[in-house]
């Protein structure tokens, strides 16, 4: 059976889902990082790396992924929770 596969919206290589951490944009707004993979909300999804997520940010892909401007200090947050999260 294939395993599921999905692109980093930060270096664009496409990984197995579990190797690639999720960031959702809930009904509410919030963005956040989702290291279930399960919950509700428009997801993006990045390589378990800060350069990758960096990435994101600056060429825009988490925007154009979820659909809404991220804010400095939720990629401030974000990166936070990935340092924590290695």
């Amino acid at each position: 059976m294939n395993k599921p596969m999905r692109r980093c919206v930060g270096c664009g290589e496409s990984k197995e889902k579990k190797e690639l951490i999720r960031i959702i944009r809930d009904t509410d707004g919030n963005i956040r990082l989702d290291l279930t993979g399960r919950a509700n909300g428009r997801g993006a999804y990045i390589c378990r790396d800060e350069k990758c997520l960096e990435l994101a940010i600056k060429k825009k892909g988490l925007d154009r992924t979820l659909k809404v401007t991220v804010p400095p200090e939720i990629a401030d947050e974000l990166k936070k929770e990935l340092a924590e999260n290695e």
